[in-house]
């Protein structure tokens, strides 16, 4: 399995986080050419209450967000706009960190008229694509992150959610 996701807040179970933290993780590596088989990516499934701690720890931002992640290490691309090379295999397979939150996400799909499978495959590709590197706060740097997403996303059936 490319990901190992810790259910912290029940709620997960019944939105199968695990299938769907699964086969975004894999659609967003095998777009890039990227072989699944070769990595890991820890999945923390949670609450508002300990994602806001989290985003206050790591962002210095004390309150809820949706999705968190953290890249085991630093794979940005230095022009902007540029594609961040993928990683080589390696003994150490692991790509990074994940938190999701399920009241944020609840409420972002509801407020949005998605279904929440597809809002949690958003932010997991989303999430994945930062572990790699991908980032929103340049424009140029931004379009190519949505661009990829959208790409994924249509291979998985979801509607553009920009």
């Amino acid at each position: 399995m490319l990901c190992d996701v810790v259910i912290e807040d029940d709620r997960w179970q019944a939105a199968a986080l695990g299938d769907l933290a699964e086969r975004a993780a894999r659609a967003t590596l095998e777009h890039l050419a990227m072989d699944p088989e070769d990595w890991e990516i820890s999945i923390l499934a949670c609450d508002d209450a300990r994602i806001a701690v989290l985003n206050e720890d790591f962002r210095d931002k004390p309150q809820p967000t949706n999705v968190l992640s953290w890249p085991s290490e630093e794979r940005a691309a230095e022009v902007p706009g540029v594609r961040p090379a993928p990683p080589m295999p390696s003994p150490d397979p692991e790509l990074g960190d994940i938190a999701i939150a399920w009241d944020t996400c609840v409420r972002e799909a509801a407020e949005g008229e998605k279904p929440l499978a597809d809002h949690v495959t958003h932010l997991i590709v989303h999430a994945v694509l930062h572990l790699l590197g991908y980032d929103h706060v340049r424009d140029q740097d931004a379009t190519l992150m949505e661009t990829t997403e959208v790409e994924i996303l249509g291979k998985l059936g979801v509607s553009d959610p920009y």
